[in-house]
């Protein structure tokens, strides 16, 4: 996914303070992808601009998560049995 945005007169420099616990541990999953911090910021704010929105919901009562069993029937029932 290399850009090479520091070579783009359009591009602006972002800083941000970051939690650094956060940014290492994002920075090896991102690294697994073949992506920087800046590719997924650049990634994150595309989608805002697409979407005019935040590509993911905030919310301080988020859905509970479905156990294997629940998941499973959720899969059959869209897709049929594997």
């Amino acid at each position: 996914m290399k850009n090479d945005l520091a070579n783009n007169p359009e591009s602006t420099l972002f800083r941000a303070r970051v939690d650094a616990v956060h940014l290492e541990k994002a920075r090896r999953v991102l690294s697994r992808l073949g992506m920087t911090p800046g590719d997924a910021v650049n990634v994150f704010f595309a989608q805002v601009a697409l979407r005019k929105d935040l590509p993911f919901v905030v919310t301080a009562n988020p859905q509970r998560l479905q156990s294997d069993q629940e998941q499973l029937k959720a899969w059959e029932g869209a897709l049929g049995e594997y």
